[in-house]
């Protein structure tokens, strides 16, 4: 069992940033490059779902809805992921969760709360297009 431990969650308002660390613990550097890492979030009610995932080799994949506002990375050498997320909206809040997978066997982390507050006095904004 990886041992996982997030950190950086917390309260922004929407438009800011706030940065997300996971520590593999327990594991040694050979250990940790076999895992693919991720993050995912879960709200009250719903299932969890996946943000972003980095792979042992390859390019990272994230979810259409966080796609150019957020970012994972691994550090292979001090055995950690991060996720930095901008642009935060108000739909963004959740609990985060790291995630370790090997195998088809997934590890977790305890999960770190996000809450992104919109701005006074602002709704979030909806989109309006219009065709000819």
């Amino acid at each position: 069992q990886v041992q996982l431990v997030e950190s950086g969650g917390g309260l922004v308002q929407a438009g800011g940033s706030l940065r997300l660390s996971c520590r593999a613990s327990r594991l040694i550097f050979s250990e940790f490059i076999t895992y693919n890492m991720g993050w995912y979030r879960q709200v009250p009610g719903k299932q969890r779902e996946l943000v972003a995932q980095i792979p042992t080799r390859g390019t990272p994949n994230y979810a259409d809805s966080i796609k150019g506002r957020f970012t994972i990375s691994r550090d292979n050498s001090n055995k950690r992921v991060t996720l930095q997320m901008n642009d935060l909206k108000p739909e963004d809040t959740a609990v985060y969760f790291c995630n370790a997978e090997r195998g088809g066997i997934p590890s977790w982390g305890q999960g770190t709360q996000v809450t992104v507050q919109g701005i006074p006095g602002w709704g979030q904004g909806t989109q309006v297009t219009v065709s000819s």
